[in-house]
């Protein structure tokens, strides 16, 4: 009775292992819970349609993350047509203006098909040869996953200091930590928005961070990062004093005017 017992044990413990490699869907399951345009505009795509199409694995997925994608916009720089638009794409928020969809998304979106496992998806946020295979393993959880699992996930890396530009085109550098918590408390990211978050975890989130992350802290920690990108002290030269400049400027008259004379003489 006991060896049954313990059997049992055993047989319900290996299918919690193996359950807990499955990863909770939030939402809807078909769109992945993307705005409509863009969700279209990548399923449309000749990229998603014939080139992604050919990747079966995980692993050439990462590959292609690796050498394709340089940012986080959902468009392509210069792509979305916003002028003339009415209707849903006129003004309505959330709802961007077509163009050509970038190739995070299309490729976050085939992450998506693939039905990533755990250790997936662990192996994409801890990966080491590119940011931007990180962000897209955060930005998967923070589009699929239950809102309450959100910080269970972010915690760990809210000051991961490794860096990446965010913005098509370039020009707008942020920490994986700067944009996970932005992730956590705000909707909005550049033209779309990220599924809504249930206000009592909100909440909950806002506290924490408030907690973790005083006013005071976040922007000293600014302060320090801004004074560690200027050039070194010991290198730069220091400003040239007002009086010295005069001086100088003084000097150099009187010489030209001695050289004048004696020339005249």
């Amino acid at each position: 009775m006991d060896q049954r017992g313990s059997n049992s044990g055993d047989e319900d413990g290996t299918a919690a292992k193996k359950q807990s490699n499955v990863l909770p869907l939030y939402g809807n399951e078909r769109t992945m819970n993307l705005n409509a345009l863009i969700l279209t505009n990548i399923q449309s795509s000749h990229y998603f349609k014939v080139n992604l199409y050919e990747l079966k694995t995980y692993h050439e997925v990462v590959d292609e993350i690796y050498y394709k994608v340089s940012h986080l916009e959902p468009w392509e720089k210069g792509s979305r047509r916003t002028s003339g638009q009415t209707g849903m794409c006129g003004g309505v928020r959330g709802v961007g203006a077509g163009g050509i969809v970038s190739t995070a998304y299309c490729l976050l979106y085939k992450l998506f098909t693939l039905k990533l496992t755990r250790k997936q998806l662990n192996g994409l946020i801890t990966h080491c040869d590119s940011p931007y295979i990180r962000a897209l393993g955060f930005m998967y959880i923070r589009y699929v996953f239950p809102p309450s699992a959100l910080l269970d996930w972010y915690e760990e890396y809210l000051e991961d200091e490794e860096e990446l530009d965010v913005k098509a085109g370039g020009g707008q550098n942020m920490t994986m930590g700067q944009i996970l918590r932005q992730w956590l408390v705000k909707l909005e990211w550049f033209s779309t928005l990220f599924p809504r978050i249930p206000v009592p975890i909100q909440h909950r989130i806002q506290k924490f961070l408030e907690e973790k992350f005083p006013p005071q802290a976040v922007q000293a920690a600014q302060e320090r990062a801004r004074e560690d990108r200027r050039p070194d002290r010991a290198t730069e030269r220091p400003p040239i004093r007002e009086d010295t400049r005069r001086d100088f400027l003084r000097d150099d008259r009187e010489r030209r005017e001695d050289t004048r004379r004696d020339r005249d003489r």
